[in-house]
């Protein structure tokens, strides 16, 4: 499949997107019929998530490192801020910490980093020691005055941003800055997307497309959502404000 292709015609994507049974979309003035690629029942819009205020802060290093992290010391880390067991911060934290310590899957190096001296030392065992990193993150050019996140967007332009090796960071919920940090030996491509939204909102979007999808789970959420199997398809999201695309 064309990755272009893949980006306009995958409609919910990872994370952000969101389609209904009609399942089409604007790519370059043109309209894409999405429905030979899923059919389910969510809305056709897509979401493009933008920073919150009440993002948590990243603390430092030498700071983070003294905090447990551990699903073992769960008791421990609510107690320390103050979360109720059972509370949806306590859930959070369990589930983010369960995420973070779930097994690898093949040809896969991950970290859920804790600030982001370790992010970025993590991205250059990767990348290399002397490479310099380059930051990518989807950036909101304009913003309407009545938030609207949930709507149409026209995909205007998508432009390939070469990169032979590439470090996504999310963003997890968690009472400081978590990023969970991956990398992967199996192809993926960078792509920055120019969207424009119905009432105007313009963003240029940061897009990934992995390659081969043959070692992920039958249950992750993309395969079930497009009705595909593992391997069979290249899948592509986009990122929110607040994750990172590192590239050299």
């Amino acid at each position: 499949m064309d990755v272009k292709l893949a980006i306009c015609t995958l409609l919910h994507l990872i994370l952000l997107a969101a389609c209904n049974g009609s399942g089409t979309m604007e790519s370059d003035g043109k309209i894409i019929d999405g429905a030979k690629t899923h059919n389910h029942n969510a809305r056709q819009n897509m979401r493009i998530e933008q920073e919150s205020d009440a993002s948590p802060r990243s603390l430092p290093k030498e700071e983070a490192d003294l905090i447990p992290f551990s699903s073992e010391k769960l008791d421990h880390i609510l107690q320390l801020f103050s979360f109720p067991e059972g509370s949806p911060q306590a859930i959070a934290i369990e589930d983010t910490l369960r995420q973070c310590e779930t097994k690898h899957i093949k040809g896969e190096t991950k970290i859920c980093a804790t600030s982001l001296e370790s992010m970025f030392d993590f991205t250059k065992t990767i990348l290399g020691s002397k490479t310099e990193i380059k930051v990518l993150s989807t950036n909101h050019l304009t913003q309407s005055n009545n938030n609207t996140l949930l709507q149409k967007y026209t995909i205007m332009g998508i432009r390939e941003i070469p990169a032979n090796k590439m470090v996504a960071c999310h963003t997890m919920p968690y009472p400081y800055a978590v990023f969970y940090c991956h990398y992967q030996e199996s192809e993926s491509r960078v792509y920055q997307v120019s969207l424009v939204g119905e009432n105007g909102d313009k963003v240029e979007a940061v897009a990934v497309c992995h390659m081969d999808t043959s070692q992920w789970s039958h249950n992750h959420v993309s395969f079930q959502v497009l009705g595909i199997e593992p391997g069979s398809s290249p899948v592509c999201h986009f990122f929110p404000a607040d994750n990172f695309v590192l590239v050299p």
